[in-house]
Parts: structure tokens; C-alpha cells; sequence
């Protein structure tokens, strides 16, 4: 494989032309819940705009250099509210050479919190990561029914009206691609508005097998897998997800057609095709980036904390990120191997993350507790075992990540997790990846990681040790083979397979 700039030279002219083809005659129109660009107000009441932060965002940067492209998003905050009202319409988003017009959907503060507070985060986020008790947990009660009639469904439709809005006029219905766990009824309510059109949703987050879904009320499963279905193309993370999204159809949707092979949904003569499509990051961005003088100056500042090994970490401060068992299986790792006290320090870079809800703030709570337990227990005046970095500062953690000799990403359920490819693309070690089983990024990284069940406390101490140990050579072939596999399957990939199929779509009702 070529190395340096030119080969993303030519990944990017190569998906310059893909873009320049497939959107030749069909605009391209976006639909997730965050926007491209968050509007905030200043005190001195004028509105002040920064990029969004994501893996969406970074991914459909690339398309609006090349082409137009409109993005439909809510309107969360006040700026949103206020610059909605003034526009009137779509705007230009003010992000450097890209062409991104956005259009805020505004629904009533009352029905943003059933929707967003109430119904997608706390009850389908956590069904979704397998995160409920379920002995004691969810209870679902007349405020979950009121917030999906009087939430969840009540947006999807006002999703759905501004697609059909941007869409008017144009002579060929544009290309629809919706966006993760708040638009599940959107494509059923887009096809009703724009039949002819290609529309394709992507799910960003795991997809549980039908007996988790069973914890939400039969109607509401019933409709969430019948509307999603309405898309064309339902694409997900990993072939995993598929085999459990063909599963849950199978169950609820009775009289629909599944094909395990063929990986179809037909249900009312209506044909879906049902993919995975992994993220991945910005390979030649992000190289790039993890060179600037921002990155050097953060790297510069944590190398006087290396020891002889490094142990880094970079995660969201949540339950799913399995934070506390991976403190824990090196709290073992310390009692079992004396000799290791002082050659080995864990820096871990955590974001702060939903601290509106108790279950998060009590887990981040306990988190810092029992790193400070384990630093008094084994460290002195000279060693700390763990530092930890609370807040979001992406450079510091890009940063760190050149730096490591183990990268551990223990999550419990991801739908990808782009630490596993970011990690191993700029650091600059020949760091060993120590990755859970269940995260997304396994099916195409676990080869050449160290896999570990993220529950198994044992087996993740065993592959610490492995890691520490492991022969330099060996290290060498599997950092190189997970930065080839990421150079490779980067973002670009991703949207290119999606733009190819949107475009066969195309093809076939023509």
C-alpha cells in the first residue's frame, strides 16, 4: 500500500468523483438530531456558532467539500431556537469550504424533553446497550406512553415534514439518509411524503435481539421495527446488529418476509435490504491532526508521566464504557505482580458525559473513588498508578494516544467505538490494543487486538500481562495491521458503500 499524503490524495479524489457521480442529479439531505453546528447565545445576546462534535459530522464534512448538502436537525438550544425563527428556512452552516445548508425542525420545549429526555435517551439508549436492571427497572408508565405520543412520534413527523419541505421543487426527490435511535418512525412518515424517494437509515448504536426489545410495550416494538422498514436500505454496524435486526422483524412483524441469507425485509409489498455499513474516523484528518502544534504541545506535557509502560484509555465517563472493571483488573494486575509498581502508570481521559442523570453521575462518582483507592493503596510520593483527566479536551486525548504501549477499550456494548481506530492509526509505539469482544470495532480489529470478554476481570488482568510482555516483533505486525485496516476502511469507505447502494436503489425504480 502506498504511504504518506498521496495515498489519501488519492482516497479523496477518487471519493470527490464518487460524490460528484452519485449526486449529479439527486441532492443529498441529511436528517439526525444534533446538527453540524451547535449556535449558542453570547451575554451580549448575539449568537455565536461552533462545529458539532461526532463521527457524523467529521464523516459528511467530506461530502460538503465536494458537493452541496443539506442537514435537518432539531433546534436544542436557545441560539438553535432563536436563529430558526430568524432564518425562516435553511442556512448556510459557516463551516470553511463546505457547502452544508441546515434546516432546524422546532417543536415545543415540552415535546423536545418527552422525545429526547424521557423516551430516545433514557429509555431506547439504555434498552439498546442492554443497560437496564430489568428486576427493577424500566417501569413504564403513563409518562413513557405520553412521551411517545406526545414525543417521539409528533418529531419524527416534523422530521419527516421538513425533508419533504427541502425536498420540494427538485427534479429528482434528493437521496434520504436518517440517522441513528431518534428517527426510527421517520422513513415510514418520509415515504408517505416523498414515495419515490431513496431513503437509508443507519443506526449507530447496537441492535439487541427480541427478547430485550420485548421490554418495551408490543406496539411500540411492533412500530418502531414496521416504520423503519419503510427505508430502502437499514443499515447498521456490524453483521451482528443485522442478524439481530432480520431476528426482531421476524418476531414482531407478523406477516412480513424475512430472508436470513439474503438479509431482506419484504413486508406490504415494500422490499428492504438490511446492511452493515462500521464507521471509522478521518484516517488523513486525523494524521494530520495528531501532528499539529496543539497535539505536540499536550504530547510534550504528558510524556514526563510516562513510565516504561503506559497504559492509556480514552472514553465517555458511562456505565457501558465498563470503566470500573478496567480499574479494577489492573488494581489485580498491581497486587499479583509487585515488580510492576513503579514501571507502569494508567492514564485515563475521560469525558464527562449526562450528568443530568443519577445512574451516571453515581457511576462517575464511584469511578473517581476507586481510582483514588487504588492510588493510595499502591502509590507514594514519587508514583501515582492512575491519573485521570476529567473533561473533554480531544487534542490532550489524541495526544495521549501516540503515546500508549496499551490502549484498553473494555466496553461493554458499543456500537462501534472509534477509540479502538483512532488509537491505533496515530499512535507512534507500536502499542498493543486490548479490545472487548463486544464492542462494534471487534469484527474488523479483534484479529489483531487482545480480546477480552469485558466482564471477565481474570481474563482482562491475563491480557495485560500478554501485552506487557508481548514480543516487540509481534507488536510491531499487529500495530501495523490495525493502522493498514483503518488506513483502508476509513471514512470515506463508509459513506462510499452507502453512496453506491443508495445508487443502485436509484437504478432499479428506473
Amino acid at each position: 500500500m502506498e504511504s504518506g499524503q498521496s495515498y489519501f490524495d488519492k482516497k479523496q479524489e477518487r471519493f470527490q468523483e464518487l460524490c460528484q457521480r452519485v449526486l449529479a442529479e439527486r441532492r443529498l439531505i441529511v436528517a439526525s438530531n444534533r446538527g453540524p453546528v451547535d449556535y449558542t447565545l453570547a451575554s451580549d445576546g448575539s449568537l455565536r456558532a461552533q462545529p458539532g462534535s461526532g463521527g457524523l459530522v467529521t464523516a459528511l464534512s467530506g461530502v460538503g467539500r465536494f458537493v452541496p448538502l443539506t442537514w435537518v436537525a432539531t433546534a436544542m438550544s436557545d441560539g438553535d431556537r432563536r436563529l430558526a425563527k430568524e432564518a425562516d428556512g435553511r442556512i448556510r452552516a459557516p463551516l470553511p469550504d463546505q457547502e452544508i445548508y441546515l434546516r432546524f425542525v422546532v417543536v415545543p420545549r415540552s415535546v423536545f424533553h418527552r422525545f429526547y429526555s424521557v423516551f430516545s435517551n433514557p429509555l431506547l439508549w439504555f434498552i439498546q446497550h442492554y443497560m437496564w436492571n430489568t428486576p427493577r427497572t424500566p417501569s413504564i408508565g403513563r409518562p413513557v406512553y405520553e412521551a411517545w405520543e406526545q414525543g417521539y412520534v409528533p418529531v419524527n413527523q416534523a422530521f419527516a415534514q421538513a425533508v419533504a419541505e427541502e425536498a420540494a421543487g427538485e427534479g429528482h426527490t434528493p437521496f434520504i439518509v436518517l440517522h441513528d435511535y431518534h428517527l426510527y418512525l421517520a422513513p415510514a412518515e418520509v415515504r408517505q411524503l416523498l414515495p419515490d424517494a431513496p431513503i437509508l437509515h443507519f443506526t449507530h448504536i447496537p441492535w439487541p435481539g427480541p427478547r430485550y426489545w420485548s421490554i418495551l410495550p408490543e406496539f411500540m416494538r411492533r412500530e418502531i421495527h414496521q416504520k423503519i422498514c419503510a427505508a430502502d436500505i437499514v443499515g447498521f454496524q456490524t453483521m451482528r446488529d443485522v442478524r439481530d435486526f432480520l431476528a426482531c422483524c421476524e418476531e414482531f412483524l407478523k406477516g412480513a418476509s424475512v430472508d436470513h441469507r439474503a438479509c431482506t425485509v419484504a413486508q406490504d409489498d415494500w422490499f428492504t435490504r438490511v446492511t452493515y455499513y462500521p464507521i471509522s474516523v478521518d484516517a488523513a484528518g486525523l494524521s494530520s491532526f495528531a501532528v499539529s502544534p496543539e497535539v505536540r504541545e499536550h504530547e510534550e506535557s504528558l510524556s514526563r508521566l510516562r513510565r516504561e509502560i503506559t497504559i492509556v484509555r480514552v472514553d465517555r465517563a458511562e456505565p457501558s464504557k465498563n470503566i470500573i472493571r478496567g480499574f479494577r483488573a489492573y488494581d489485580h494486575l498491581l497486587d499479583r505482580y509487585p515488580d510492576l509498581r513503579q514501571r507502569v502508570v494508567f492514564l485515563a481521559f475521560l469525558v464527562p458525559s449526562r450528568g443530568e442523570v443519577s445512574i451516571y453521575r453515581t457511576y462517575a462518582r464511584d469511578m473517581l473513588d476507586l481510582a483514588q483507592t487504588i492510588n493510595g493503596k499502591y502509590g507514594d510520593s514519587e508514583w501515582q498508578p492512575i491519573h485521570i483527566f476529567y473533561e473533554d479536551n480531544y487534542a490532550q486525548a489524541i495526544a495521549a494516544m501516540r503515546l500508549y504501549d496499551i490502549l484498553l477499550v473494555n466496553s461493554l456494548i458499543d456500537g462501534m467505538n472509534l477509540v479502538a481506530k483512532e488509537g491505533p492509526l496515530v499512535n507512534t509505539r507500536d502499542g498493543v490494543l486490548i479490545l472487548s469482544e463486544m464492542a462494534g470495532a471487534h469484527e474488523q480489529l479483534g484479529e489483531y487486538a487482545l480480546s477480552v470478554c469485558p466482564t471477565d476481570l481474570e481474563g482482562t488482568v491475563r491480557a495485560l500481562y500478554a501485552a506487557i510482555n508481548m514480543p516487540a516483533e509481534d507488536k510491531r505486525r499487529r500495530a501495523a495491521a490495525l493502522r493498514r485496516a483503518i488506513q483502508e476502511e476509513d471514512i470515506t469507505f463508509w459513506l462510499q458503500r452507502q453512496f453506491r447502494d443508495l445508487m443502485a436503489v436509484s437504478r432499479q425504480r428506473h
